[in-house]
């Protein structure tokens, strides 16, 4: 399947390309569908980073359709991963309840980029939802002693079932219902940031891109968090 624009755009950008083959599949819950695959050789080529995310193809009309998934558990050892995919309508939702052991997938790694902070936060601040747990997950596991505290923007009953874990610090999760296309996360975010800036604190944020947008904009401007205490990436759209 060719990759259309979007393919020789990531070419020139260095993106390297990749197949994945299902090894495993399991249904975790009603929303939750997990898949393991092999990397065929990603791994080793590209090494590991927290918060590490690959874009798939997934064949839709013959046209090149790509979405961005985060690697759960990466052995570059065994040369395996795992990917959770969140149920709903759509190209990849499908794709992924329809995979068997054996299926492929093409896979682009470009854009993904991620280093712990140095020194260590003394606090993590999170804010994402669903889509972003796993990289959350990996945040979190990443820096083990650093107390966080994460606001979780929920649609569904079903997305409280796995909340964000991962370390062994105390980890306050903060359960937020998705209202208003994301308004309200933001007000209860913008509550809850200090107006003081610790210095020694780390802001962490992947929900919607707008949401996202907003969240990073105000901890700039307004809140005055440095470049090397924020990181921001909208991870979907809101339709």
């Amino acid at each position: 399947m060719g990759h259309g624009w979007q393919g020789t755009v990531l070419k020139l950008m260095r993106g390297k390309d990749f197949t994945f083959t299902v090894r495993s599949v399991e249904r975790v819950s009603e929303r939750l569908h997990r898949l393991s695959f092999t990397d065929g050789g990603m791994l080793t080529a590209t090494g590991v980073h927290p918060t590490m995310w690959v874009r798939l193809w997934f064949p839709h009309g013959g046209k090149p359709h790509q979405r961005a998934y985060t690697l759960v558990d990466p052995d570059a050892s065994a040369g395996t991963f795992t990917m959770d995919f969140i149920l709903h309508e759509g190209v990849a939702s499908d794709w992924a309840r329809a995979a068997r052991v054996g299926d492929t997938i093409e896979a682009t790694v470009q854009g993904s980029a991620f280093t712990v902070p140095a020194p260590p936060p003394s606090r993590l601040l999170v804010v994402g939802d669903p889509a972003s747990r796993p990289a959350i997950d990996s945040l979190l596991a990443a820096l083990p002693a650093t107390p966080a505290t994460v606001w979780y923007e929920t649609a569904h009953t079903a997305d409280t079932d796995h909340p964000p874990q991962g370390g062994s610090a105390a980890r306050e999760v903060i359960r937020v219902e998705r209202r208003e296309g994301g308004a309200q996360l933001v007000e209860t975010v913008r509550e809850a940031l200090p107006p003081r800036w610790d210095e020694n604190a780390y802001l962490w944020i992947a929900c919607d891109t707008a949401t996202t947008r907003t969240l990073a904009g105000f901890a700039r401007k307004e809140l005055g968090v440095p470049r090397d205490r924020l990181h921001a990436l909208g991870y979907w759209r809101a339709a």
